[in-house]
């Protein structure tokens, strides 16, 4: 009769009360002491993986050992020698991976271990470029992805990437 009148919410409550007793716990704490700070265990990081300022937006951010990436566009990436010549979506998407694996590094990832990207296009028309550089960064198989089409994008970039990747190593240490 107790299991039939059993709620979800009481089972719940029973299996939380189980787990420190299995040690579930200390698990949970094992996160490494690198990936902790005073804000509850988030990192704020700029793009080179030091500590970001007060900036508007966080290039890079890490908690529970997951990297979240800001969208990274092609305006604000390249060697400033395509000055000049017209953009291609080639072009610009080869920019913001470069970016996007940069900034996944900083934090401890690799392309490997990125979990899910969202690619934000100015124009659907774009797709196949887009598609025939990014698959050149994932020979092992790419991520989970979404791709949209949107109105427009700042510093007019084709393409613009956020994603989400697991710490793989400690990016202090580079190991």
């Amino acid at each position: 009769m107790f299991f039939t009148r059993s709620t979800r919410r009481s089972f719940t409550a029973r299996l939380a009360a189980l787990l420190p007793g299995l040690g579930f716990a200390g698990m949970a704490a094992a996160t490494p002491a690198w990936a902790a700070q005073s804000t509850g265990g988030v990192q704020k990081l700029d793009g080179d993986g030091k500590p970001a300022g007060k900036g508007f937006i966080t290039p890079l951010i890490i908690h529970n050992g997951l990297i979240y990436i800001a969208g990274q566009g092609a305006h604000s990436r390249g060697n400033k020698s395509d000055a000049g010549k017209t953009p291609t979506i080639e072009m610009h998407t080869q920019m913001v991976m470069d970016g996007v694996k940069a900034v996944v590094e900083a934090g401890g990832g690799t392309m490997d271990s990125i979990l899910q990207l969202t690619v934000y296009l100015a124009k659907l028309d774009y797709y196949d470029g887009m598609n025939s550089v990014f698959k050149t960064y994932f020979p092992n198989g790419g991520p989970a992805r979404t791709t949209v089409a949107v109105a427009g994008l700042p510093g007019e970039s084709l393409v613009e990437i956020n994603c989400i990747a697991a710490v793989v190593r400690d990016a202090k240490k580079g190991a």
